[in-house]
């Protein structure tokens, strides 16, 4: 079992590379061929705070403070030999919030289990199906119907739909707008406003 779930992974990491590696313009390719680290220590956050409101950079610093997060939780990829596969693993840890600024969804258990539903849609990688599957099971019935009926649908559809991100090299985008972005990525805005004020439980 563990070995076949582990099979299920690689294929997927090995289908995430290849999206990554074949993005239709040059430039967001080279994220992966230069492997760019989202860190503390590589943002710059004075520079990021002087960023107009709409830009990427600056919804994504204001949901770093709003959320109480930081990019240096993600942990290091561990066990995984193939040295590219490792780094796709590692750039999807670290661009995990950035989807949150992008999707427009907080770190409550709502937002974070639409951000899996599209997660698992776009890179098949297990352990996003698995928190797809599982998240729900946490929600109270209110926010569970706002997760089949709205927020769910939007998710997978765009999961499905949107270009590969992990191709994109985000470090070279912070002024630009979320708008013009979600646009480039083919990403709908979400259908319902969450904000990071909600219950982290519910």
């Amino acid at each position: 079992m563990a070995a076949g779930g582990k099979a299920k992974s690689l294929s997927a990491l090995e289908h995430s590379a290849k999206l990554a590696n074949t993005a239709p313009s040059p430039g967001p390719r080279r994220s992966t061929k230069e492997r760019p680290r989202i860190r503390l220590s590589t943002l710059d956050l004075k520079e990021m705070a002087s960023l107009p409101d709409g830009s990427f950079g600056r919804e994504y610093l204001r949901f770093l403070e709003d959320n109480l997060v930081t990019p240096d939780s993600r942990a290091d990829v561990r066990f995984v030999d193939d040295e590219e596969l490792a780094y796709v693993m590692q750039r999807y840890r670290e661009v995990h919030d950035l989807l949150h600024t992008l999707l427009g969804m907080p770190t409550n258990m709502l937002g974070e289990v639409a951000v899996k539903w599209f997660e698992a849609a776009q890179t098949g990688l297990p352990m996003c199906a698995l928190g797809a599957v599982l998240g729900p099971l946490r929600l109270n019935p209110s926010r569970l119907q706002s997760l089949f009926t709205s927020l769910g649908p939007w998710a997978l559809q765009n999961g499905r739909r949107a270009r590969c991100v992990l191709s994109i090299f985000y470090e070279r985008r912070w002024a630009q707008s979320v708008e013009d972005l979600r646009q480039e990525l083919n990403i709908e805005p979400p259908p319902v406003i969450l904000t990071a004020t909600n219950s982290k439980n519910i």
